[in-house]
């Protein structure tokens, strides 16, 4: 009996420091970050609706099949060349995809704002953050000029480095670390401070190509399912879940 009391007792004890050091330690774990890079489409921003428009009409322009919403769901997430090519024929001839690709860039550059707006709560949670002294970053594969000009739009109040695919400049596009190894450079950050925030599987190697923590988003255009299936570790569901995050 006196062997069961003490045994008892001694529950008790690792009980009650479990319950005060894991507050603890997952607030310190969370409290090195100072440093958040976004993803735009599917984690900041709807642009579903403005890419599938463009697509469809590229297509068009040469007599394409086109293409539905949820379809070109899931051909992002690889840069809008990987998506032109995965949304024509399998018998699209090299200069027919150019052509395509041609009229994508043109139509897309000039209609990228027409249905395109920010999740609901990601413009309150960004000025939170930016109270709160977090630097923010946008990496996205969607072409540079439309990220520049998305950002300029609607966070520039936020949000001070805005990077897109840029290949001809010699920057590799995601999963290759190298956009978020500058956008490091250029908020004075390292690694360790910084948390990598997507919706995609390429956003979950990214993040692993460049060393840093990823969070990975369920309102985009990846399920969980999914994201758990390419070793997503960490989620959240709604944007004001990422302040919890970073507490």
């Amino acid at each position: 009996m006196l062997i069961f009391v003490l045994f008892s007792i001694l529950c008790l004890f690792f009980l009650s420091l479990y319950r005060n050091f894991v507050p603890f330690t997952m607030k310190s774990m969370s409290k090195k970050y100072t440093t958040v890079i976004f993803d735009l489409d599917g984690t900041l921003m709807d642009t579903l609706a403005d890419l599938a428009a463009s697509t469809n009409y590229a297509l068009a322009q040469m007599g394409f099949q086109t293409r539905s919403v949820d379809e070109v769901r899931n051909f992002v997430g690889n840069g809008v060349r990987k998506l032109i090519e995965r949304a024509v024929p399998a018998d699209t001839t090299e200069n027919q995809l150019n052509e395509v690709f041609a009229h994508f860039r043109t139509h897309y550059a000039a209609h990228c704002k027409d249905n395109s707006a920010p999740y609901a709560g990601i413009p309150g949670v960004l000025a939170q953050l930016q109270e709160q002294g977090f630097k923010m970053a946008i990496v996205s594969n969607k072409p540079d000029a439309e990220v520049k000009q998305l950002n300029s739009q609607f966070f520039a109040d936020s949000i001070r480095v805005a990077m897109g695919e840029n290949e001809q400049a010699g920057i590799p596009k995601k999963p290759s670390p190298e956009m978020v190894a500058e956008a490091m450079r250029l908020l004075g950050s390292a690694q360790h401070e910084c948390l990598y925030v997507g919706d995609s599987d390429v956003d979950i190697l990214t993040a692993q190509n460049a060393g840093i923590d990823c969070l990975s988003v369920t309102w985009g255009f990846r399920s969980a399912e999914f994201l758990t299936h390419h070793g997503a570790l960490h989620f959240v569901d709604q944007p004001s879940q990422l302040l919890d995050f970073l507490k």
